[in-house]
């Protein structure tokens, strides 16, 4: 009889946990909280060799629905010149082009919408996930890719939660279509960077959502230190009053917090960037660190932003989840006869890789959160901001950082 898995959570995390454990040969069924597709969720993201390797071992080629190819990075000062340019020469993408394929391989009968998980009870070798419709399912192996808040790691590690790094991200995904000619001209295809004192906005194209060929999105990510609990609780106020928390729904973000930004872009920003901002429908999400403190516990575990949220400064999100999964694969092929031993490795070193990951983050995101929090007393290499720093270690490639080159 065929081992079973089941995942808690359907985004691209736990699509490539049950993409690569069906491959393998488990019977697998992913649970999904939301009633349906996410496809039209997400924003831009930036890939590396190593997720690019995972999703053609999954047969999906980055081809140019999935990916564009963008030229050098280039620094504007507020007057608009050129403050540093680099080469760089990544392949870009979107969420939801990463998340389509996988969906689409994953079989849609073993994909279930509407399953918000509540509990879980490991029974020797078994494990039983409870749903709030009150189903159940049972399987030898829980994995927990239910994201930032997830559920699964609370029942694991009742109490943790994501720490808050005193800084939100304005996004903004936008219609190449959408601009007028002469600012697509000037925007052509560069991986654009702004950096007000202790800010940094980064502006490039991606495949457009539609996953139409040679369509373009242009992807705008904007850091801001929040000053104060009350400042950010006031963003995530709604036009009615309500509080929701630190995680607003973007059309609920109220028109003048909005305007407010846009004020700020013609202030702060040079001018090909501020413009960018100025046609945009931006939204925004505070920034959160996660550190699990084990990533399996019996016959469960956790995978992605459930196990380790690093800052998007390491630009390696959707990586590090479809390295975990390739990692809980390959140890269970090399432990087939111990599901604990194979979880136990894949504990080690997943568990090494997004703690350090982590720290990376937040050494890169450092000048940004000193902001918000000057009282902490922070270091001048801490504070620093120069140009030819942050564009070459932002996002940079897994082949350029020593301290991640850790086995999977």
């Amino acid at each position: 009889m065929k081992s079973r898995a089941l995942v808690i959570g359907g985004s691209l995390g736990g699509l490539f946990a049950a993409n690569l454990l069906h491959d393998l040969g488990w019977d697998v069924d992913v649970y999904e909280r939301v009633p349906d597709d996410l496809a039209s969720r997400g924003a831009g993201i930036g890939t590396h060799d190593e997720l690019l390797s995972v999703l053609g071992r999954l047969g999906i080629a980055m081809d140019e629905r999935l990916g564009a190819q963008v030229g050098d990075r280039v620094c504007l000062a507020r007057e608009g010149t050129t403050v540093h340019r680099a080469p760089w020469g990544h392949i870009m993408s979107g969420w939801a082009n990463v998340y389509r394929p996988l969906k689409e391989r994953f079989p849609a009968q073993r994909y279930h919408f509407g399953k918000s998980f509540e509990e879980l009870d490991q029974r020797g070798s078994e494990v039983v996930a409870r749903f709030s419709d009150g189903s159940q399912a049972a399987g030898e192996l829980l994995i927990g890719a239910d994201g930032l808040r997830s559920a699964v790691r609370g029942q694991l590690f009742p109490g943790l939660e994501p720490a808050y790094a005193g800084y939100v991200a304005w996004r903004a995904l936008i219609d190449e279509h959408a601009l007028p000619d002469e600012l697509r001209r000037r925007l052509g295809n560069i991986y654009w960077f702004g950096l007000p004192p202790g800010e940094m906005i980064v502006a490039y194209p991606v495949p457009a959502r539609d996953g139409a060929p040679g369509h373009r999105d242009w992807n705008v990510v904007w850091y801001r230190p929040i000053v104060g609990d009350e400042a950010l609780r006031d963003m995530c106020t709604d036009a009615t009053g309500r509080h929701h928390g630190p995680a607003i729904p973007p059309p609920l973000v109220r028109p003048e917090v909005i305007a407010a930004l846009k004020r700020d872009a013609r202030a702060l920003l040079a001018p090909l960037i501020a413009e960018l901002v100025e046609r945009s429908q931006p939204f925004f999400q505070a920034i959160f660190d996660v550190e699990s403190p084990r990533l399996a516990v019996e016959r469960v575990c956790l995978l992605g932003d459930a196990a380790f949220v690093a800052r998007p400064h390491v630009g390696m999100g959707v990586t590090k989840a479809a390295l975990d999964a390739l990692c809980l694969r390959r140890s269970i092929e090399m432990h087939s006869e111990s599901l604990e031993t194979a979880l136990a490795r894949y504990d080690r070193l997943r568990g090494e890789f997004g703690r350090r990951s982590v720290a990376r983050a937040r050494r890169l995101g450092a000048y940004i959160e000193a902001r918000a929090r000057p009282e902490r007393g922070w270091t001048g290499q801490q504070l620093d901001q120069r140009p030819e720093r942050l564009m070459r270690e932002v996002a940079a490639a897994l082949s350029d950082i020593p301290e991640l080159a850790l086995d999977i």
